[in-house]
């Protein structure tokens, strides 16, 4: 690994977000490209944090750490990335579902997501289904991710695939949730394609259902 995609990646691996952008800086000056950055430095950085917080040496503080520096280089890279299809792994609708306010882990998701590198379109939280569908079918999304952290929410991950059904979208677009009381069995209940437990994890499930790992 280059010395300076190296830096980048101890950045996003450490989550030092208030140098990561000026480290891209000096990488794209000495000619390094943004495909390289990303897919040397940052994707295999995240890649890194979810394997440690898979073994308990990492905690959620120091994902959401992480992500932020990842969120800092992901700004910085986005205009040189925008037109690289390539590099495209799919297109997902994110949000919390409706009656719940909690996007904290929603957010490390979305982040985590559009590092591996997927097109993001957060709805933020407290989204009904109508929305998710909405959503769904103007951004010709492969994914809809439903987050929810209160057992009275749930329901509404439910809803919304009865809503996309309803609408004829069911069949073009995959389905995965989390939230800490959601459960993969809870996920086979209602008709969900995948359940993701973390947020790495998550990233490793969205692959899996859009077929790009």
């Amino acid at each position: 690994m280059d010395s300076p995609i190296a830096d980048i990646f101890n950045a996003v691996l450490v989550g030092n977000n208030s140098t990561i952008q000026a480290q891209i800086e000096e990488a794209m000056e000495l000619g390094i490209t943004a495909e390289r950055i990303l897919k040397e430095g940052m994707i295999p950085a995240m890649d890194e944090v979810g394997t440690r917080f898979e073994a308990g040496d990492f905690f959620v503080p120091e994902m959401l750490i992480s992500a932020r520096a990842m969120q800092a280089g992901l700004d910085r890279l986005r205009p040189e990335l925008t037109d690289r299809s390539d590099l495209f792994s799919g297109r997902v609708v994110i949000g919390t579902v409706k009656g719940d306010l909690h996007d904290i882990g929603k957010n490390l998701v979305a982040v985590m997501l559009e590092g591996a590198g997927f097109e993001i379109i957060d709805l933020g939280f407290d989204v009904s289904p109508e929305r998710f569908s909405a959503a769904a079918e103007e951004n010709n999304a492969n994914l809809v991710a439903m987050s929810a952290l209160l057992t009275t929410s749930m329901t509404q991950m439910e809803a919304t695939i009865n809503d996309l059904e309803r609408r004829g979208l069911r069949e073009d677009v995959k389905i995965m949730i989390g939230g800490a009381p959601v459960t993969s069995e809870y996920a086979d209940q209602i008709g969900a394609d995948g359940f993701g437990q973390d947020a790495s994890r998550a990233v490793t499930v969205a692959r899996r259902l859009i077929g790009s790992e």
